[in-house]
């Protein structure tokens, strides 16, 4: 079977479960092609998994200071270029598209009438899941801007519908976790003010990743430019995390068991009503703003909640590859199947008091 997988690159959670899908989709023989858009080539990093890999302009959502600037996302994105592209992009040698919420692979897709599976946290939203921000012009972008005839949507909870629990690789290390270590990536704020925020924690090591040109050392507070092993291996050391509420690095420090402080990126419905579930499920909290108060509370009293979820990536590949994705029944049977091997003792609620998914 010959798949091509598109890839929404605006962020890199989309990035990291593309290779942990990618590895599982080639270890059960199969020939994937990988499309990604949403950013300049030249922005990408450590891809040399990905072969010889497509990028596009696509669209993309401008930012600052962390928020979401509607009227500069409307003015650089081109949608004649996107229409063109779509226009372009020729799939007819391909049995399957696989998009992860990404445009052009999806509707060239529709265009062609070749069956799409849209696997992602976005496409969860599909049901009525926890939300906040939520309008008409976020939800018509939710449900037009990558369509596919199959979704796979990814949250941290069922909520009673058919979505699966989150592709979430960690990284495994010998290292001890040292206690007063947080990892910081704040990519949607301003890192002067990112810095502005950690300096009067003294007591704490906070490593803070983003768009350095190399390392830099401020006492308690490390500036480290992108990487994603020195990442990862941060990642495993540290007791805590703080980012933006984003869905794949959230769901990596849920699985590692990290104390969690999401800031959603003010005018993104998905970001607020990630760190609404977040709070609601007991993984997180949340600031609005870069809030000192905020941190300060969570530095001294969060504890982490642990949830360790199977490996989706591998379940999500065999399934594919089995050829029944077209089946209503098969999915059921896949969202069954993993959500019974979740486990999470510390979160009660994870069992009766909220409802088990509705397989219909």
């Amino acid at each position: 079977m010959k798949i091509l997988y598109g890839v929404q690159a605006t962020g890199n959670g989309h990035i990291t479960r593309a290779r942990a899908l990618g590895k599982e989709l080639k270890a059960c023989g199969l020939d994937v092609d990988f499309l990604f858009s949403g950013r300049d080539k030249d922005k990408f990093f450590d891809m040399a998994e990905f072969g010889d890999w497509q990028c596009y302009q696509g669209l993309t959502f401008v930012h600052e200071a962390g928020k979401t600037k509607l009227i500069d996302t409307i003015k650089q994105n081109s949608l004649k270029t996107l229409f063109k592209d779509i226009r372009a992009l020729d799939v007819s040698g391909y049995d399957l598209i696989i998009t992860d919420f990404e445009p052009i692979s999806a509707w060239a897709a529709k265009r062609a009438g070749k069956p799409c599976i849209g696997m992602g946290h976005q496409y969860a939203f599909n049901h009525a899941v926890p939300k906040t921000g939520d309008s008409l012009i976020p939800r018509m972008i939710m449900r037009n801007f990558a369509p596919a005839s199959i979704d796979l949507g990814l949250h941290w909870h069922h909520f009673g519908y058919p979505i699966l629990p989150p592709i979430a690789e960690t990284h495994v290390t010998n290292k001890a976790v040292e206690p007063n270590k947080v990892v910081v990536y704040l990519g949607f704020e301003d890192p002067d003010e990112v810095v502005s925020l950690l300096e009067p924690f003294t007591d704490h090591l906070f490593t803070v990743y983003g768009p350095f040109a190399q390392y830099e050392s401020m006492g308690h507070i490390q500036l480290k430019p992108l990487s994603r092993d020195g990442f990862q291996e941060d990642l495993a050391t540290a007791a805590g995390v703080i980012c933006n509420a984003g869905f794949e690095l959230s769901s990596e420090a849920i699985q590692l068991g990290k104390k969690l402080l999401v800031k959603p990126l003010q005018g993104q419905m998905e970001q607020l009503s990630n760190a609404k579930a977040l709070t609601e499920l007991g993984l997180g909290m949340a600031m609005n703003s870069l809030d000192p108060q905020v941190l300060d509370t969570w530095l001294k009293h969060a504890k982490g909640s642990q949830v360790k979820y199977p490996n989706v990536a591998k379940a999500i590949a065999q399934w594919v590859n089995s050829g029944k994705w077209n089946t209503p029944s098969s999915k059921a049977e896949l969202v069954d199947s993993l959500w019974k091997q979740v486990h999470a003792p510390e979160i009660t609620h994870f069992g009766s008091t909220l409802p088990q998914p509705s397989l219909a």
